[in-house]
């Protein structure tokens, strides 16, 4: 033991002293190259042919890669350069690409300005016919691999969904907005439950949730507001190298960016109202605070009220999300921002499938439910109240190099009364045991992060490179009661009487008297992250990214406030080592390439306590491999761009349950043994072929399966992986040009392959059907105001998702917005 407590610590030792090399030689190498540049700068302004600047359009220094886009003065600027010739490319969607050459001199500066092919009011009119896709097209973001990476030049697979998609689709629920990701699907709702609240959704055979804001953990119990979203990103595969273990999933991880201020005075106030009492009503303003433009402001806020389709059930909330961004130099960029959610609602009608027998019902058709009824009341709600507070510093240190300072505090509480429903055999499975608890939980994130980021030459080759510490606290609080049975009742001919009995004040009578021991408890945990990554352009056109993160996860227990005493075995330590290798070769151009990576994830296991003395509890992180290839096609002039992608993902050290015989007597312990492979392909195509006419498209497919864990299970598809196919369309048209140009239609479809929600050896299959949904909208957008119409579901599809449960989907459903803009 001694030996071995001895060889650990010398490897933490070992790895410790080469993490501290690894980075002293970059820096090394980063000085060295700092040196030998020079301070000259290309710069410039794009205007239309009426003299009127023009913002966001893409500039790029075609011979360093080096990308940058205008300001709202259409003003944009390259520094740090070396003396030579440049050639400069400026693109906008759905105008001719304009080139330009420039000489550059050592310490001196040029200047390059371009006059667009059309007049201001032609880019609005095209701005009107593609205001949907147009920022779907621009799949660049800095929050992916954390560098200045284009789309093309990134080996990672990722999709951008903007706020202009979920405008146009009448978007007021997020996960309506994220089936426009290909391979992406809501599995449950546990909105407001203590410490696993908020939506779940699948991504490559693997759970996930909304984890991330800007780029930093910022999570909720409840929901996460439309209001304040300028677009969404699905990161796919395990991300650990460079977002961690504890906020990140095997399959990928959601990010929401966030609206900032902008520098002109404007706004929108916007109105929404639809079926089952669909009440939403939001406002949005934003503009300079100074003369100077330093110092700009935004304000988005929320107030939404839905009633569920069955015979009790809604929800209600309240948001508010201010952001300032000040720029005192032009070198420090700081915005600081919080959002604030108020939330109580009905928990969602979840009903769980039976774990230990099996199952007589195999579809819920053969359930004979009446799915129009909830099985609930509505005073059986919850409070789930979140703020995340998050800001960012950044500050141009020269010569190519930007620190980054990023923080957040996100905190979240549950306060109220959550209802399970159990079905209990009978012959026909429709036996609906209903028990309730009382739920208060009190949580709270806190996240720091520093970023170096440089971008430079050594030996003539190109270096963008990230050098990042990050510490993540993670704390809990939760007051439970015992989980008590309530009644139990029939799904298929419920007792009228009995079924109206279920009221807040009964339930907590019902747990009052049922003396069910309370949960009470304190738990924290501590991670320390460090992670560099390079990527370096071999040549021109074929760039290597690589990538290390070491990552420390410090528990500091649970405390058990009714015995007083800690957990056993509640305090652990692990330490993860997580690679990040891609590659990407543009065989032709900014159109065609070629990539591959080798991508890594982590998830930190705790330990148990083993019923037999002389079995370890201790167990090793969990990690997923993925090896992924494919091709992205960015063609007709930036018009149509298409990524296919074939991935394998093998996760290791899963645990699992197994029998073990000691003293002649059988025990059940916990072993570490097991193993899942997720594989599959994905195709996402976005395109706007000609002016006004937009479309979306996704397939993706999926072949998961368990391995040597246990004959239960072994060789099953986990009902965590979701439905193996999904696919996804949208084809909008809107009139660019005319009287009536603004005005629009909309029609798209989501298929969803049969999805097995259990599956055991014990229990057998419990499957829902294939479905596809059908939904359309018709608009007419002008400039000051906006008006909508949605149908969703239109063909009245009864549709189900979950894992290990039954959860009814939304029926037939239409949706009606007006907004006005000042």
């Amino acid at each position: 033991m001694k030996l071995f407590c001895l060889c650990k610590s010398g490897l933490r030792v070992s790895l410790a002293i080469h993490t501290r090399i690894l980075l002293f030689l970059f820096f090394l190498l980063a000085a060295g190259q700092l040196m030998a540049q020079s301070n000259a700068v290309i710069q410039g302004k794009i205007t239309s042919s009426d003299g009127q600047p023009v913002g966001e359009v893409l500039v790029m220094l075609v011979e360093t890669h080096q990308e940058t886009y205008t300001n709202k003065e259409g003003d944009y600027r390259f520094d740090h350069l070396r003396k030579g010739n440049y050639t400069l490319k400026a693109t906008l969607l759905g105008l001719p690409v304009m080139k330009r050459t420039v000489i550059l001199t050592a310490d001196g500066s040029a200047t390059a300005d371009f006059i667009l092919k059309e007049s201001t009011i032609g880019l609005q009119e095209f701005e009107i016919s593609t205001r949907t896709i147009s920022k779907e097209l621009n799949k660049e973001s800095r929050i992916v691999s954390k560098l200045p990476l284009k789309y093309m030049e990134n080996p990672q697979v990722y999709t951008t969904l903007s706020d202009k998609l979920m405008t146009e689709q009448i978007i007021t629920d997020l996960s309506e907005g994220l089936k426009n990701a290909p391979g992406l699907i809501k599995m449950q709702g546990s909105i407001g439950r203590g410490g696993d609240g908020a939506v779940y959704y699948n991504l490559r055979g693997f759970p996930t949730r909304v984890s991330l804001v800007d780029g930093l953990p910022g999570q909720t119990n409840g929901e996460i507001d439309m209001a304040n979203i300028q677009s969404v990103e699905v990161i796919k595969g395990p991300s650990g190298t460079l977002f961690g273990g504890a906020v990140t999933s095997f399959g990928g991880l959601i990010n929401v960016v966030t609206k900032k201020p902008l520098d002109t005075l404007g706004g929108e106030i916007s109105y929404t109202g639809g079926s089952y009492n669909l009440n939403r009503l939001t406002a949005d303003v934003y503009g300079p605070v100074n003369k100077s433009k330093t110092l700009t402001a935004r304000l988005n806020t929320a107030y939404h009220i839905r009633n569920s389709p069955q015979d009790a059930g809604f929800r209600k909330s309240f948001f508010i999300a201010p952001v300032i961004n000040y720029k005192p130099t032009a070198r420090l960029d700081i915005t600081l921002g919080a959002e604030i959610y108020s939330y109580e609602g009905t928990n969602p009608s979840i009903i769980f499938l039976s774990r230990t027998r099996k199952f007589f019902a195999t579809n819920p058709a053969e359930m004979n439910f009446d799915w129009n009824r909830s099985y609930t009341n509505n005073d059986i709600t919850l409070k789930a109240p979140s703020s995340n507070i998050h800001g960012r510093i950044d500050y141009k240190l020269g010569r190519g190099w930007v620190s980054s300072t990023n923080f957040s505090r996100n905190t979240r509480k549950t306060d109220g009364i959550y209802q399970y429903e159990f079905i209990r055999g009978n012959a026909s499975d429709d036996l609906v045991e209903r028990n309730v608890q009382l739920q208060q939980a009190d949580a709270a994130t806190t996240s720091i992060q520093q970023n170096f980021i440089g971008d430079f030459h050594i030996g003539g080759i190109r270096n963008r490179l990230v050098v990042g510490l990050d510490y993540l606290n993670q704390n809990a609080f939760n007051n439970y009661s015992g989980i008590v049975k309530f009644d139990t009742i029939s799904g298929s001919n419920p007792n009228f009487a009995k079924y109206s009995l279920l009221s807040k004040a009964n339930a907590i009578n019902k747990i009052v008297m049922s003396g069910a021991a309370p949960i009470k408890n304190y738990t924290s945990n501590n991670i320390y992250g460090a992670y560099v990554s390079d990527a370096v352009n071999i040549t021109r056109y074929l760039v290597a990214l690589l990538s290390l993160r070491l990552d420390y996860f410090a528990s500091n227990g649970t405390m058990n406030h009714v015995s007083g005493k800690m957990l056993p075995d509640s305090r652990f330590y692990q330490t993860s080592l997580s690679p990040k290798l891609g590659l990407v070769y543009e065989i032709v151009p900014e159109m065609v390439s070629l990539f591959g990576n080798y991508m890594n994830g982590f998830m930190n296991v705790p330990p148990v306590t083993q019923p037999v003395a002389n079995v370890n509890g201790n167990f090793r992180p969990m990690y997923a491999n993925q090896l992924e290839g494919g091709v992205k096609l960015n063609l007709l002039r930036n018009r149509l761009t298409v990524t296919a992608s074939y991935y394998d993902i093998k996760v290791k050290n899963m645990i699992r349950p197994a029998a073990l015989v000691d003293n002649g007597t059988e025990h059940t312990i916990t072993v570490q043994d097991g193993t899942q492979r997720s594989k599959g392909a994905e195709v996402e195509v976005m395109a706007v072929p000609f002016k006004g006419l937009n479309l979306i498209a996704g397939y993706a497919y999926n072949d998961s399966q368990l391995n040597t864990t246990g004959k239960d299970t072994d060789g099953y598809r986990p009902s965590s992986a979701g439905p193996p196919t999904i696919g996804n369309l949208w084809l909008s048209y809107t009139l660019y040009k005319g009287v009536l140009k603004g005005l629009g239609i909309g029609a798209g479809a989501n298929y969803v392959s049969e999805h097995v929600t259990a599956n055991s050896a014990t229990t057998g299959r419990f499957v829902f059907k294939p479905y596809t949904l059908i939904n359309a909208t018709a608009f007419y957008d002008a400039n000051k105001f906006r008006l909508g119409l949605k149908f969703d579901n239109i063909t009245d599809e009864q549709c189900f998702t979950g894992q290990g449960v039954i959860s009814p989907q939304l029926p037939f459903n239409a949706s009606a917005n007006l907004t006005v803009r000042f």
